[in-house]
C-alpha cells in the first residue's frame, strides 16, 4: 500500500473518531443519532407519541446559497471618517438562512412585472403596476445632473444586452412586493404538488446582510477579506468609483453583470459595489442600542427611511465597507440601488457547535 495513502486514511479515521467523541462530550450525538421516535404519531395508549411529521425537506431555492448561522462583531470595520457614531460595534448572532447569490437581475425582475400585467391588472390596475412596481428608468437621467443618461433610460431595463445586470430604479416598497410575489409563486407550486410550504422570501435584515457580506470573516473590512480594493496584481475587486473618478478603472463605467468579480467565501457576488442593496430594516441612528443581539432587526413601519448597504458603482470605497450603513426613503428609486432576497433555513437551526 502506498505510504501516503495509508497515512492519509489513518488521519481521516482519527479525525472521525475525534469528531464522534466531541459530539458525545457536547451532548449533541444523542439528540441527533440516538434512538428515534416511533413511526406512529399522535396519542397512543393514553400517551403522546408524536414524532416529526414526514415529507418536509427544505431544499436550497434556485439561485440561492446557504448562509450558515454564526456570531460576529457587527458595525464599522474601520475608522468612522464621517464621525457619524451611528454604527458602534457589538456582537450579534445570526441564524442560518438562504440568500440570492447575485442581485436580482433585469430579466428576473421582468418576470415579476410581466406576471403582474397578466394576472393582477384587475386587482391592482395597470396604472398602479406601472407607477409602483415597474422600474423607474428615468433614474439614469434624474439622479445625475447634466449627464448623458438617455441611452440607459431607453435600453438598460428592456434590452437583452442588460438581462444579467442588476435591476435598478426599484423602490423598497417594490422590492418588498417582489419578495411576496416570489413567495406566492413558490407556494402555489408546492400546494399543487402536495408539498409543505417553504418559508417565504423577504429582504435581508441589516445584520443578516452584513454577516453574509463578511463571508464568515470576523473583522472583514470588505467582502473579500483584505483591507485593500485591489489584489496583488493590481486588479480592482469590485465595481465602484476608484481613483478620484476613474469609473472605468475597475472594468465597468456603470453597473456590471450581477455575477461580475469573484464571490466571497459564502459564494455571494457583489456584496460590495455594483449596486447598493435595500435591506428590511428601518433606519435609526441608535439601532445598536435598541435592537436585540439575536437576529437583530429594527422593524418600524412608520419609519420611511430604510437601511441601504454595500455601496455602488458611483460610490467611493468607504461605502463598500461591510460595516458602512446609509439610508434611502422607501418610496425613492435610484440608479444605484437594487436588492436581493433571503429565506429562513428551518432545516438547519443548530448552531456551529451543533454542526461539529
Amino acid at each position: 500500500m502506498n505510504v501516503k495513502v495509508f497515512y492519509r486514511d489513518g488521519v481521516k479515521s482519527l479525525l472521525l473518531v475525534a469528531a464522534i467523541m466531541l459530539l458525545q462530550s457536547c451532548g449533541f450525538l444523542k439528540s441527533k443519532f440516538g434512538k428515534g421516535g416511533k413511526e406512529e404519531s399522535g396519542i397512543q395508549n393514553g400517551e403522546i407519541t408524536a414524532t416529526a411529521r414526514k415529507g418536509f425537506k427544505q431544499t436550497t431555492p434556485a439561485g440561492m446559497v446557504v448562509i450558515p448561522s454564526g456570531s460576529f462583531v457587527m458595525g464599522q470595520a474601520d475608522e468612522d471618517i464621517a464621525s457619524s457614531m451611528n454604527n458602534m460595534n457589538r456582537r450579534v448572532t445570526i441564524s442560518s438562512f438562504f440568500m440570492d447569490d447575485t442581485e436580482i437581475t433585469n430579466n428576473e425582475y421582468r418576470q415579476f412585472v410581466n406576471a403582474l400585467l397578466v394576472d393582477s391588472v384587475s386587482v391592482l390596475g395597470e396604472e398602479e403596476i406601472m407607477a409602483k412596481y415597474y422600474p423607474d428608468t428615468t433614474v439614469w437621467k434624474k439622479d445625475f445632473a447634466y449627464s448623458n443618461g438617455d441611452p440607459f433610460v431607453e435600453y438598460y431595463y428592456q434590452h437583452p444586452g442588460f438581462d444579467t445586470y442588476p435591476v435598478v430604479g426599484v423602490s423598497w416598497i417594490a422590492a418588498t412586493y417582489f419578495s411576496k410575489w416570489r413567495t406566492n409563486l413558490l407556494h402555489d407550486f408546492q400546494n399543487k404538488e402536495g408539498q409543505f410550504n417553504s418559508t417565504g422570501f423577504r429582504l435581508p435584515s441589516e445584520a443578516e446582510w452584513e454577516w453574509a457580506a463578511r463571508g464568515g470573516r470576523a473583522v472583514a473590512k470588505y467582502p473579500w477579506g483584505n483591507p485593500y480594493t485591489m489584489n496583488a496584481k493590481g486588479c480592482f475587486l469590485a465595481n465602484f468609483k476608484p481613483q478620484r473618478g476613474n469609473y472605468d478603472a475597475d472594468g465597468y463605467p456603470y453597473t456590471g453583470p450581477a455575477n461580475a468579480y469573484n464571490p466571497n467565501d459564502f459564494g455571494l457576488y457583489n456584496m460590495a459595489g455594483n449596486v447598493a442593496e435595500w435591506t428590511g430594516d428601518a433606519y435609526t441612528d441608535n439601532a445598536t442600542a435598541i435592537v436585540w443581539d439575536m437576529n437583530p432587526k429594527y422593524d418600524e413601519p412608520s419609519e420611511p427611511r430604510k437601511v441601504v448597504k454595500g455601496g455602488s458603482w458611483k460610490d467611493i470605497a468607504y461605502y463598500l465597507q461591510t460595516g458602512t450603513r446609509t439610508f434611502e426613503y422607501e418610496t425613492e428609486t435610484r440608479a444605484f440601488i437594487g436588492f436581493r432576497c433571503v429565506m429562513d433555513n428551518v432545516n438547519d437551526r443548530g448552531g456551529a457547535r451543533a454542526r461539529r
